[in-house]
């Protein structure tokens, strides 16, 4: 599933392709991408293009069309419609195709720009990351959860945790001053080093061009079961949590 990385890749792309430029209409192929009246963006201008977690949003002149990518689209410019294409964004100069083989994105227009999801780890201060953490929860479901902390997903939650040394299953609360400015480091640190490698590219994600990503090769830890630890030798080991497959080293990320 594209995480915070790789919708910011799309973002970035799309904001030099697209800001400014006239979305003539919007051609939907299947019914599961939107339920919205999107014939209202017609010959709307697109002034600007960001991400807000892992959506992409593009800012038209009656609101914003929010692009949820779910576990298999990709935004492709310029390319052949395919058995996959559910929705084709006609410009002035080129086109773009929302591909999603498992149907389980969107494209909806909001009046406003979203706001229910919780902070952004590229944003936050200490004092949100304290906030945060105030759960009782297990640390990796408090990270993933995306009304609290908006972004990430199991790849990366698993990379930062690793990083930072801590265990999936600590409780937030347990976190010390040291562990939580650790935690906040690592997150900024590897969100930052993905994006400038242009995301992971674990089964599907691509940008816009058709590149795959290239920081699935610095992966230290996610689908790494049974080879040795990096830092350690020790075996990494995979377990489920939050019902998602979550590899950690049992020695570097004690409980």
């Amino acid at each position: 599933m594209p995480e915070l990385p790789e919708a910011e890749t799309l973002a970035r792309q799309l904001q030099n392709l697209i800001a400014g430029r006239s979305l003539r209409q919007i051609t939907v192929l299947s019914q599961r991408v939107t339920r919205d009246p999107l014939a209202q963006v017609r010959q709307q201008r697109v002034d600007r293009v960001q991400r807000y977690g892992k959506w992409v949003l593009l800012q038209v002149d009656v609101g914003w069309l929010v692009i949820r990518l779910g576990m298999t689209g990709t935004l492709r410019w310029c390319a052949p419609q395919g058995p996959y294409t559910r929705a084709i964004l006609h410009f002035e100069h080129g086109w773009l195709c929302f591909n999603d083989i498992r149907q389980f994105g969107s494209i909806t227009l909001r009046p406003q720009l979203p706001n229910e999801l919780g902070p952004d780890p590229l944003e936050m201060d200490h004092r949100d990351w304290c906030s945060m953490l105030r759960s009782n929860r297990a640390l990796k479901p408090a990270l993933l959860d995306q009304r609290k902390l908006r972004g990430l997903g199991n790849i990366y939650t698993d990379e930062i945790l690793f990083a930072a040394g801590l265990h999936p299953l600590v409780e937030a609360t347990r976190l010390g001053e040291p562990q939580i400015e650790r935690l906040e480091r690592c997150t900024v640190e590897i969100l930052e080093r993905a994006i400038e490698l242009g995301g992971s590219s674990i089964s599907d994600f691509v940008d816009v061009y058709g590149r795959p990503g290239r920081y699935q090769f610095e992966h230290r830890i996610f689908r790494r079961a049974g080879e040795p630890c990096s830092r350690c030798g020790e075996r990494i080991q995979r377990i489920v949590v939050a019902q998602r497959g979550t590899y950690y080293c049992p020695a570097c990320q004690r409980l």
